[in-house]
C-alpha cells in the first residue's frame, strides 16, 4: 500500500468503467480525493457517487484546469487512462487514425503541459499512463491502436527520463487482455490473442499500486510480457516470425 495518498488530489480519466473505475476506487480507498472523468456523464457520476468523489465528465484532453479547481487547487496524481481501441490496418480511415492519435497520445501530452509547470515548481507529481502491452509489442488487426500505444509509451518514457531528477514520478501500465468492454470489442483478434490470459481490472490496480510502492516505471500486470519484450529486442526476426504466425492463424479463422 502506498502510504502517501491520504488527502492527495487524484484525477482518473476514462473512469466510468473498466480499469479506470477500479483505479478511482482504489485511490479513494487509500484516502485520496478523486476526480472521476468520463465522456459519459452518467457513468462518471455513478462511479464518483460510490465513494464521494467528484464527477467531471468531458474530453480527457481538456479537464486539468477544472480538475485542479475541483480539488482545491492541486492535482497530485494524474492517471491518463482514457483510451481508444481502434482496429483496422493501414487502410483505416484518416478519421480513425486521427482519433486514436488524439485520445491515446495527445491527451497525455496536453495533460502534461498543464500539470508540469506546477509539479516542477514544487518538485513533485505523479503521472500514470495506461498504455497496453501493445505499446511494447504490437496487436494484430489493430494498426491505429498499436501505433498510438507505442506513442503513449514513448511519451511516458520521455517524461520519466527528462524529469525524474526533479521529483516527477511516471508509471506506464502495460497489461495484455483485461476483462473489460474494450476486450469484448476487440473481436476475433482479441479472442485469439488476449482472452486466454485475460485478467481482471482489479489485478491491474494491484500491479500499479505495487509498482508505485517500489517506484517502478514499467508496470506489467502480465509478467510474461517482460520476456516477450526481451525477445523482441534481442531477436526481432524471431519475434516478428512468431507474431506473423499468429497473424496467419487469425486470417485462417476468417477474422
Amino acid at each position: 500500500m502506498v502510504d502517501t495518498l491520504q488527502g492527495t488530489g487524484v484525477v482518473v480519466t476514462g473512469a466510468g468503467g473498466g480499469i479506470g473505475a477500479v483505479l478511482a476506487r482504489r485511490f479513494a480507498a487509500s484516502g485520496a480525493r478523486v476526480v472521476v472523468n468520463d465522456l459519459d456523464p452518467g457513468k462518471a457520476k455513478a462511479v464518483a457517487d460510490e465513494f464521494g468523489g467528484i464527477a467531471l465528465p468531458g474530453d480527457a484532453s481538456a479537464i486539468v484546469a477544472d480538475a485542479r479547481d475541483a480539488l482545491g487547487g492541486t492535482v497530485d496524481v494524474y492517471c491518463a487512462n482514457a483510451g481508444l481501441a481502434s482496429g483496422g490496418s493501414e487502410s483505416a480511415d484518416e478519421e480513425v487514425w486521427a482519433a486514436a492519435w488524439d485520445v491515446n497520445v495527445m491527451a497525455h501530452v496536453r495533460a502534461a503541459r498543464e500539470l508540469l509547470p506546477e509539479w516542477l515548481e514544487r518538485g513533485s507529481g505523479r503521472f500514470v499512463s495506461t498504455v497496453s502491452a501493445a505499446g511494447l509489442l504490437t496487436m494484430i488487426g489493430a494498426a491505429p491502436y498499436s501505433v498510438t500505444k507505442h506513442g503513449a509509451y514513448a511519451f511516458a518514457e520521455w517524461l520519466s527520463l527528462t524529469y525524474r531528477h526533479r521529483g516527477i514520478k511516471v508509471h506506464a501500465i502495460c497489461p495484455q487482455g483485461v476483462r473489460t468492454d474494450m476486450l469484448t470489442a476487440s473481436g476475433s483478434a482479441g479472442e485469439l490473442v488476449l482472452t486466454p490470459t485475460a485478467i481482471e481490472p482489479e489485478d491491474v490496480a494491484d500491479a500499479l499500486f505495487a509498482g508505485m510502492a517500489e517506484d517502478r516505471f514499467l508496470i506489467l500486470p502480465h509478467p510474461e510480457v517482460a520476456e516477450y519484450y526481451r525477445v523482441r529486442a534481442a531477436e526481432p526476426d524471431r519475434w516478428l516470425g512468431n507474431m506473423n504466425h499468429i497473424q496467419q492463424k487469425w486470417e485462417a479463422t476468417g477474422q
